[in-house]
């Protein structure tokens, strides 16, 4: 495998995850660029460990309790970046001016639309995950989840310039993913997930696509562009949205 598919595998997992293996390899803007095609089998593995997590649990706690606590470490491997950025957004969202809503997107405090958020996403998201374990599905729908979501930073980047003219951590992606990485990702997310859930993941790949669109249209009219908070946001709300059409199917 050439050197530059190595360190972007690792940026991936470095930038999509706690798991410490950029430690020994120094990485740049452009290797998490090149990054994002690896980010739906990232999510992938996210979604896997978690509905592993799950199904063990079940065996000896009820649903919703074995769900909460597989969420609990998706959450703790993730560094609960998107739950964060979900947060930061929704705060974001009271605000009366853009450039007021940029302010309150870097600011580490959490308002009561933000904490609201959280809860309503994480009490969601665990009602969705109980469901498919008491129906059948749950890894399947996790796995498919994860993948897409995963890819949805990917083509919004692509599309949307960043909003701050100083730059910040959102802007690693913003103009540096390109039209074939776009195809890839979106290709390989959706890929894993028919494979891993046949025709309920053909319906979520096409609920996300809702999601991802209408956040994308919402972000342009609202701030000009999308922050990396903003990326975070769609992916933490399409792959609630894809677990809770996932459920509904079950």
């Amino acid at each position: 495998m050439p050197a530059a598919s190595v360190r972007a595998s690792v940026a991936a997992v470095a930038f999509l995850t706690r798991v410490p293996v950029g430690r020994a390899i120094a990485l740049d803007a452009d290797d998490v660029a090149r990054a994002t095609v690896v980010f739906p089998l990232v999510g992938a593995g996210i979604g896997g460990l978690t509905g592993g997590v799950a199904l063990l649990l079940h065996l000896w706690l009820p649903s919703f309790l074995a769900a909460g606590i597989a969420l609990a470490v998706s959450v703790l491997v993730t560094g609960a970046m998107h739950v964060d950025a979900l947060a930061d957004t929704l705060d974001a969202a009271g605000a009366p001016t853009r450039e007021r809503a940029l302010e309150i997107m870097r600011d580490s405090r959490v308002g009561a639309f933000g904490a609201s958020a959280i809860a309503f996403d994480v009490l969601i998201k665990t009602g969705a995950i109980a469901v498919l374990l008491d129906r059948g599905g749950a890894l399947a729908s996790l796995i498919a989840a994860g993948a897409v979501s995963r890819a949805a930073s990917g083509p919004l980047a692509a599309v949307l310039p960043y909003p701050r003219a100083e730059g910040g951590p959102g802007s690693v992606l913003t103009g540096r993913v390109g039209l074939l990485a776009v195809c890839v990702t979106v290709s390989l997310g959706v890929g894993i997930a028919v494979l891993a859930a046949g025709w309920t993941g053909m319906v979520i790949v096409g609920a996300a696509a809702v999601v991802i669109v209408s956040l994308g249209l919402i972000y342009r009219r609202w701030l000009g562009g999308a922050t990396g908070d903003c990326l975070g946001a769609a992916t933490e709300v399409s792959e609630t949205v894809m677990l809770v059409v996932a459920a509904g199917l079950a």
